[in-house]
């Protein structure tokens, strides 16, 4: 491992101090033995290291050494892997104060509003007044969670030194990788591949890390570009791990423009990096002289052999060419549909008919250890799909994944990743594992860890790094009972993930069944181990399960009742590893995950409502997290200086508000269902404001209709001239002001403490606005909707571009109906301030006094859309006509509801008759 000469050189440089104070101690000369790097394995070879005691002065040095020894590796078995840092209390404090300030002024501000109506206007006033309480409660909510943020500090290295000693077998836990495919064709392979390696590339342990991609399309392509990527990896991984290369992923390493050489130690580095790029060169020259590829010649072999494994960036360009040739041979299927090596027809040709496909790609083939030869398990799974089944999305194909990965490796945590999201720090796992292998944290769940992207502008117009939620909502939550779990980037807990309370007894089943479990001796892991070894552990283990099943008939049945009618699968669900099926041959083990993985498996079972990833909504890593919280877990929230995780952001404002309308949708789903955290959960393990978070980020689409309301409000007021607050007076300025004061210096503090930039926190607050009057409020009845009706949205996809070198065009518009409202609310508020404008020219520029704060409101408005407006001007001729169109019909209609046939012709009113009579 990396870490191995940071731990040696603290080692031997303690074991070094410790002889020189031995020596000035008792005075003796005799030469202490320090043992080499390669040597430091045990006490007890440390001390078969010292010489043999001459007289009783070297005798008492032999023994004070051998104590110190033990001394130093006691330490090192109570160093923390981790530890939580607080903020600074001149930071802090000054950020609680101005919450408490704030809380304050809204009150006294919302009850001068109340006892201050506007009679001439009260339908407006009444309106305004809603929203205002409204806003209120939505920052009180979002606010709360945020009073004790934290932030966390890992240490690897400390990690290696009590789980990774070299020369010994790793004790680090196993960790098995899912990896979700998008629709074949809308993502480049290359980006699957991309994934792929950068998880192989893992500085961690081989064998203890295990790949399982799920191809819910049964796609022919995908599985021949994982073949390729195998391939590839036996050069890739090995380059990776001999140079410590960062990030681990091909095509983002080869495209940084960095110096490789600056900080690089390694003296071979620069000379085959050297003769590296000298073959890159050739090779392409001879490729366009020739036009073919000309990989197999033997020159190339011979040149290929002598540089090894460092004319790795040829040799992707090569496999680039592949997976180019791939999409090219498989993008348009014959009428017969494919068919395999020998002949058969290809199962998924069907892909909403097909049965389920398991393929070992590569299996722990090489030695265990340091070889940097050795490759993780990648395995391609697609599961079965039959008309009639509701297969429950990719909360359904994650489920599938946890029973395969059950059976094949059972590795003890869990981490998920999008097709497009690749590792970007290679010591991901390491950092992880500092929280999950803590014995101090026996109740942590999973560790989330932020969502980083690329691709975005430099401005990052419509708020794609969300950096205000992952720099500080998410920190804030930390202090509380940690992050909510957001889909991808996440190690879990298998345990956790399967039902587990912290105490490690489902909740749902009859606790008997744990009785033979809880006689084992459980570690510091918090898992559980026989005393008996590893061969004849998987015996007993069936023997245990095939004495349970007669002796316990009902506690079995509710076992089967959880996890399904297999019996391996249930007796993994007693080991961590696979300890369980060392016995069962290979075909039994294929032949029980194929089972596992069938359409109707998890039929009259737990899997969905209480094990695994919960279904009932389109989004639910919410529901998932929310379930493991409630049962009394705990999550941990790690953000490293450098990113671990990198994935592409949405291309354009269509795809991002789309994106946006997907989460929405799945808030509501959830606000209306029995896992609303408004009432669900109570007498568990969800704290207080742990709740307020989850109801916070269930309820915030219905915010979207006060704002919605409270974005027209200017226009109105303008056209109709009236007013939302009574005539201006010393005090009804004094409380604005205080408010607009209160806003401003609770995000100068909150930016002060979480170190988020100005530009970043105001994105912030103009895409709330942008995906409140937008996305929000349709995914308010796209939810409700498929709550009454139990109708299947289909969401949009986003779909990306497969050619990396054009450039992103960030202001185009493309057609939804999403951008529809925006655009008509900048063009009545543009049509308010004209019309305005033009009236103060009128009726002179005595007029302009009252109407000065109707005219901020309104460009407080615009200011907001501003995204909308420069696109607007950036890209006038890109925006299609049906938007135009439809917001200036929505404009119109509006108009003539609100605005006299004569708006901008001065107002003279005569005497009242009645009062002077004939006279007049």
């Amino acid at each position: 491992m990396s870490f191995n000469s940071i731990i040696l050189e603290e080692r031997l440089s303690q074991w070094k101090l410790a002889r020189e104070r031995l020596l000035r101690r008792t005075g003796s000369r005799e030469e202490i033995q320090i043992p080499d790097a390669s040597d430091i394995c045990s006490v007890e070879e440390i001390e078969l290291q010292q010489p043999e005691p001459s007289d009783e002065s070297d005798q008492d040095s032999k023994i004070y050494f051998v104590a110190y020894v033990h001394h130093i590796l006691d330490n090192e078995s109570r160093r923390f892997l981790s530890r939580k840092v607080s903020i600074p209390p001149s930071k802090i404090y000054p950020y609680r104060v101005s919450m408490i300030f704030r809380l304050v002024i809204l009150v006294f501000f919302l009850r001068y509003r109340v006892t201050h109506p506007v009679h001439n206007a009260y339908g407006l006033w009444l309106a305004s007044v809603f929203c205002e309480v409204c806003f209120s409660i939505c920052w009180i909510l979002d606010q709360l969670p945020k009073w004790q943020p934290v932030n966390r500090q890992t240490f690897p290295e400390h990690l290696c030194m009590r789980y990774n000693q070299p020369g010994k077998p790793s004790g680090l836990a196993s960790v098995d990788v899912f990896v979700s495919t998008a629709e074949p064709l809308t993502e480049s392979p290359i980006v699957i591949s991309n994934t792929i390696l950068s998880i192989l590339s893992v500085d961690y342990p081989a064998e203890k890390v295990s790949c399982y991609v799920c191809d819910e399309w049964a796609d022919r392509l995908t599985l021949e570009t994982l073949s390729v990527t195998c391939n590839f990896a036996r050069k890739w991984v090995p380059f990776c791990k001999k140079f410590q290369i960062e990030p681990p992923s091909p095509e983002r390493y080869f495209s940084q423009k960095v110096d490789h050489l600056k900080y690089n130690t390694y003296p071979t580095f620069s000379k085959q990096r050297m003769l590296m790029k000298l073959f890159v060169k050739f090779s392409a020259w001879n490729n366009r002289l020739n036009g073919v590829d000309n990989s197999q010649d033997g020159f190339f072999v011979e040149v290929g052999n002598y540089l090894s494994q460092t004319v790795v960036k040829r040799q992707y360009e090569d496999f680039k060419v592949q997976i180019n040739g791939l999409i090219t041979k498989f993008q348009d299927a014959p009428s017969e549909g494919w068919t395999m090596k020998d002949g058969s027809p290809w199962p998924g040709n069907d892909t909403t008919n097909h049965l389920g496909m398991i393929q070992i790609i590569m299996d722990h083939s090489r030695p265990h250890g340091s070889d940097s030869t050795a490759l993780p398990q990648l395995v391609y799974v697609s599961r079965e799909k039959r008309p009639g089944y509701y297969h429950n999305n990719k909360a359904g194909a994650m489920n599938a994944l946890v029973r395969v990965s059950a059976l094949l490796s059972n590795g003890t945590y869990i981490l998920n990743l999008d097709s497009d999201h690749y590792i970007n720090n290679s010591r991901t796992f390491l950092e992880a594992m500092c929280f999950l292998m803590d014995p101090s944290n026996q109740k942590i769940c999973f560790v989330q860890f932020p969502q980083r992207f690329e691709g975005v502008d430099a401005n990052d117009q419509y708020g794609n790094h969300n950096t205000i939620f992952y720099n500080i909502n998410l920190k804030g939550f930390d202090g509380i009972q940690g992050p909510f779990y957001l889909g991808t980037g996440c190690f879990l807990y298998r345990k956790a993930l399967c039902g587990y309370d912290p105490s490690f007894e489902p909740k749902i089943l009859n606790t008997r069944w744990l009785d033979f479990r809880k006689k084992s001796p459980r570690d510091n892991h918090g898992h559980y181990f026989s005393g008996t070894s590893d061969e004849s552990r998987s015996s007993l283990l069936i023997q245990d399960i095939s004495n349970l099943e007669r002796e316990f008939p009902s506690s079995f049945q509710s076992m089967e009742i959880c996890f399904g009618q297999s019996p391996l699968l249930i007796a993994s669900s007693f080991v961590d590893e696979d300890i369980f099926s060392s016995d069962a041959t290979v075909e039994e083990i294929l032949r029980a995950a194929i089972h596992v993985i069938s359409c109707d498996y998890e039929e009259k079972t737990a899997w969905g409502r209480e094990v695994g990833w919960i279904y009932g909504s389109q989004t639910g890593d919410i529901l998932t997290g929310l379930k493991m919280h409630a049962r009394g877990w705990r999550s941990v929230y790690c953000m490293p200086v450098c990113a671990v995780f990198r994935l592409s952001a949405p291309m354009n404002l269509s795809d991002r508000l789309n994106q946006v309308l997907f989460w929405a949708t799945g808030s509501i789903e959830i606000l209306f269902s029995r896992h609303c955290p408004i009432w669900y959960g109570y007498g568990g393990g969800l704290k207080l404001l742990e709740r307020v978070a989850y109801i916070n980020a269930v309820i915030y689409p219905i915010f979207s209709v006060p704002l919605l309301i409270y974005c027209a409000l200017p226009a109105i007021c303008l056209l109709s001239w009236k007013f939302i607050i009574t005539p201006i007076t010393v005090e009804a300025c004094v409380w604005v002001m205080l408010v607009v004061l209160s806003i401003f210096a609770n995000g100068f503090l909150e930016i002060r403490w979480s170190g988020v930039s100005l530009q970043e926190w105001w994105r912030n607050k103009q895409f709330w606005v942008i995906a409140g009057v937008s996305p929000h409020f349709f995914a308010i009845f796209q939810g409700l909707f498929k709550v009454m009706l139990r109708s299947n949205t289909k969401s949009s996809t986003l779909t990306r571009t497969c050619d990396e070198d054009s450039a992103i065009e960030f202001y185009k518009f493309e057609w939804t109906s999403l951008l529809i409202l925006p655009t008509t609310l900048i063009l009545i508020n543009l049509w308010a301030v004209v019309a305005m404008i033009f009236s103060v020219v009128v009726n002179g520029y005595g007029s302009f006094s009252p109407l000065f704060a109707q005219l901020v409101f309104s460009s407080s408005v615009i200011v907001h859309l501003q995204p909308f407006l420069k696109g607007f001007l950036v890209r006038k001729h890109n925006i299609p006509a049906v938007i135009i169109l439809w917001s200036l019909l929505l404009a119109a209609m509006f108009s003539l509801l609100w605005v006299r046939f004569d708006p901008f012709i001065t107002r003279f009113k005569g005497p009242d008759v009645e009062a002077c009579g004939h006279e007049c």
